[in-house]
């Protein structure tokens, strides 16, 4: 892998495409073994930079705009509520700007490297809201001054609460004080009122993480014992997270996840080390018992017992062995350089992970059972914990990230196929606003329109690497009439592009957004196809699906066996899998040759 170029399948660009499809697709998984994605070095450097310029960036504005607190003695910050009220509105703003998740090459945003914002203070972009039949004035789907203004008001809030000098408010007890209570209350107002007229900005500040805290921090400043239970709910909040994750990576979805991750990261040079992920690589890609460790030995079962430690334990040695540990868990996750790129999420989790739970001792009054009120508690628990629950179990309900399943690899998700007569070229359709270019005119920009080529397909290999793509790929092969006619895209990527953020909740780029766009850029029947995926419920084996043809809408509705998605290599050398078709739209036939047409279930 060079620092300045990119290592590519060894194919000559401009033959790349007169490979059949699904033996292309196996050329790049083959080589996502030994490369990864086969990004060149210098994008992972931007994000070493970033990273650092968010470190040196929180460090002098908190310390710079916070009476009591001197700048150069960070020691003086242990133990002070006013730094962690701060750090977490910088991290909010750093999100909700789209700097943190989904920014640049890695997340498929070349130039610039930057979206989120521009969409967002620009009237005329997509705008998704969730329930435009349902709560007045929200229909719609295009981007008006009201959002604009309720974007900037949200992140006006966050910026003046971290700007503020603290107060001597009735939970204060050190000299540098609390926030105000305001600057919380309004931006969790606005931030509410924004997602209601639309999901993606509302998701983009991850009020998952968040915002239960921020509430906290705003409702319990009028308390005299408030800042105790501050930290209780930024515990619980904390725990949620972790605990989220743990619950979402029970299932057969989240060990070929590690295994793909672990192949992509920088830091793993060695070709044996890449290919013990496998069971016998390059021919058999399914993972192998060291991929089935990593993702549920070194994953599944270290968030479910190290934060019931730190949650619990009053014995010092044992609560800082926890800290440290979950600190270099979260440092590994992001030496990986994960594809949705949440480089600096991680780095505020090496902050918290000690800064709370040792800064804020339990055995020193910080336990669960020092809370004023035990309904602090069961609040915190309840606001952190319900929404996660039932969107395992409901996943067409509640957003993934609001679910924290952000790491299990189980998540709504599509594949997109555009005909290979260039009609892909109508998603620049002047009438689309956008504030960056297609992913496909910004790669063939930097390494021409051959090797883009190469890089964007290389996309759909990645997803059939998982477990919804051999799906996608399946359905697919049987409502296209030749596989070799269409190019085909990964949605997630180019979701960044449709609304200016993704951080692999499916919901942003499903039949509704298709939708706003076909509007605008008028495909015909069979330009565009898409197969799209629901997460599996926990209580499931089965994933349900939809074929969407922009022109047309749902066509087609059914689902499949995951067992029967992953049995099978990901370039699909037996063929396509079985699914069951539950619905298809009157009039509507598969133009897929490859098998019979599959038979519609009664009902």
């Amino acid at each position: 892998m060079g620092f300045l170029q990119a290592d590519v399948p060894d194919v000559d660009p401009a033959k790349f495409e007169s490979i059949p499809t699904m033996e292309r697709m196996k050329l790049l998984c083959q080589h996502w073994v030994d490369y990864g994605f086969g990004a060149p070095k210098i994008m992972h450097s931007l994000y070493l930079v970033k990273g650092l310029f968010f470190i040196l960036g929180g460090w002098l504005i908190i310390g710079l705009t916070t009476p009591g607190l001197p700048l150069l003695d960070l020691g003086a910050w242990w133990g002070e509520v006013i730094v962690l009220q701060k750090a977490m509105f910088w991290t909010v703003l750093w999100s909700a700007t789209g700097f943190n998740e989904s920014w640049g090459p890695l997340a498929f945003k070349f130039k610039p490297n930057t979206a989120g914002y521009r969409y967002w203070i620009r009237t005329g972009t997509l705008r998704l809201p969730p329930w435009p039949g349902k709560i007045p004035f929200t229909k719609g789907d295009e981007r008006k001054a009201v959002d604009v203004v309720l974007y900037l008001a949200m992140l006006g809030s966050a910026l003046a609460g971290l700007l503020m000098p603290g107060e001597q408010t009735a939970a204060a007890y050190s000299e540098p004080g609390l926030v105000s209570m305001w600057p919380f209350i309004a931006y969790i107002a606005f931030q509410v009122l924004l997602g209601l007229r639309d999901r993606v900005a509302f998701l983009a500040a991850r009020p998952e993480q968040y915002s239960v805290t921020l509430l906290a921090f705003g409702v319990l400043t009028v308390y005299g014992t408030g800042h105790v239970d501050m930290i209780l709910v930024s515990k619980i909040a904390i725990f949620a997270v972790w605990w989220g994750a743990f619950l979402s990576k029970i299932g057969p979805h989240f060990t070929p996840t590690v295994q793909t991750m672990l192949a992509n990261a920088p830091l793993n040079r060695s070709k044996k080390l890449r290919h013990a992920l496998y069971r016998n690589a390059p021919e058999d890609l399914h993972p192998s018992r060291l991929s089935w460790f990593a993702a549920h030995v070194m994953g599944t079962i270290v968030e479910f017992a190290v934060p019931l430690v730190l949650l619990f334990t009053t014995n010092w040695v044992v609560a800082v062995l926890a800290a440290v540990f979950m600190m270099c868990f979260h440092l590994f996750i992001y030496s990986m350089f994960a594809l949705a790129m949440p480089q600096e999420w991680n780095i505020f989790y090496v902050f918290l992970s000690p800064f709370v739970f040792l800064g804020f001792f339990a055995g020193d009054g910080y336990a669960l059972w020092d809370a004023t009120n035990v309904w602090v508690v069961i609040g915190a628990f309840a606001a952190t914990l319900i929404l996660p629950i039932l969107g395992n179990f409901r996943p067409d309900l509640i957003s993934f990230l609001i679910s924290m399943r952000q790491y299990a690899g189980n998540w709504a998700s599509a594949t997109m196929a555009f005909r290979t007569n260039d009609c892909e070229n109508k998603l620049d359709n002047p009438d689309f606003v956008t504030e960056i270019t297609s992913q496909r005119h910004q790669l063939a920009s930097l390494f021409g329109p051959e090797a883009a080529e190469i890089f964007l397909q290389k996309t759909t290999a990645f997803r059939l690497m998982n477990s919804q793509g051999r799906g996608h790929m399946s359905l697919m092969m049987d409502h296209l009439d030749d596989l070799d006619n269409y190019r085909f895209r990964e949605g997630e990527m180019l979701c960044t592009f449709f609304v200016g953020w993704q951080f692999g909740d499916g919901h942003l780029f499903n039949e509704h957004t298709i939708a706003a766009i076909q509007k605008r850029c008028n495909f015909e029947p069979g330009e565009w196809m898409t197969v799209w995926t629901e997460a599996q419920p926990l209580h499931k084996k089965t994933l349900e699906y939809k074929v969407i043809d922009a022109a047309l809408g749902v066509v087609e509705r059914g689902h499949y066996y995951v067992a029967d998605a992953l049995k099978d290599q990901p370039w699909l050398p037996n063929g396509p899998i079985d699914y069951t078709v539950t619905w298809r739209a009157e009039g509507y036939a598969p133009e897929g040759n490859y098998r019979p047409t599959v038979p519609v279930m009664a009902g």
